[in-house]
Parts: structure tokens; sequence; C-alpha cells
């Protein structure tokens, strides 16, 4: 299964474990990850967009009027928002994947077998032969 595929299937179909752990790292780390969206991102993308700011693009409905502030559809601050759950859910992605692979290899591993009572008689047999 690709990469890609794998993260798509996970953001889209998660199961109750997934997503409660994106509940909880998404609350945890997300003023840490809003910081680093907002802070280090987007300023260069904003740049090689030729310098917009995500978060100050909106559209005025209605201007404002006196003491009436303007009334605004902040389309800009949807879109970090956008890239703020993205970041997040491709972190917890690859958290949940490891967490999995190494529940895989905990799986493969064989477990030390306990002998069979043809085994013990076996060794009993040998104790013998070598105590004559």
């Amino acid at each position: 299964m690709s990469f890609i595929k794998e993260f798509r299937e996970f953001a889209v179909k998660g199961n109750v474990v997934d997503m409660a752990v994106g509940i909880v790292i998404g609350a945890a780390f997300g003023k840490i990850v809003s910081s680093f969206v907002g802070d280090v991102l987007m300023p260069p993308i904003g740049l090689l967009l030729g310098g917009v700011n995500f978060t100050g693009l909106k559209i005025t409905l209605k201007q404002a009027a006196g003491e009436v502030p303007a009334v605004t559809l902040n389309y800009g601050t949807f879109i970090q928002t956008i890239m703020d759950f993205t970041i997040i859910a491709f972190a917890i992605f690859l958290v949940v994947k490891a967490i999995n692979r190494l529940k895989q290899k905990q799986e493969e591993a064989p477990a030390a077998l306990a002998p069979t009572n043809e085994e013990k008689l076996l060794a009993e047999i040998r104790d013998l032969l070598k105590a004559r």
C-alpha cells in the first residue's frame, strides 16, 4: 500500500482509537502547530505567492458604519485552519503508523513455546541414558 494512500485512508476513515489520539494530540499541540504553520510555514508560502498573508485574506460583505464593525468573510483564516489540520493529521498518522509497525513486529515474534509431552519424555530418556 502506498504511503499517500495509507495516509488518505487514515485521515478519512480513521477508527475510534485513531480519532481519540488525534483529538488528544491535536488539543495538546494545537498552539504549537498553529504557531509553526502561522509563523514558520505560511510566510514563505505567502512570499512565493507574491507576499500574500493568508490570515489577512477576507471579503468585506458590509462596510463599517459608525460604531458597527464591518461584516467580513475571513477565508484566509479558514485556509490557515486547513493547513493546521493537515499538519496535525499527518503528524498523528506518523505516530499511529509507528505504533502499528511496533505491534506488528511483536505479533510476528515467535513466543517461547513450552516443551510438548513428547519432548519432555525424550529429555527424561536422554537424562537417564547420561546417568548410566
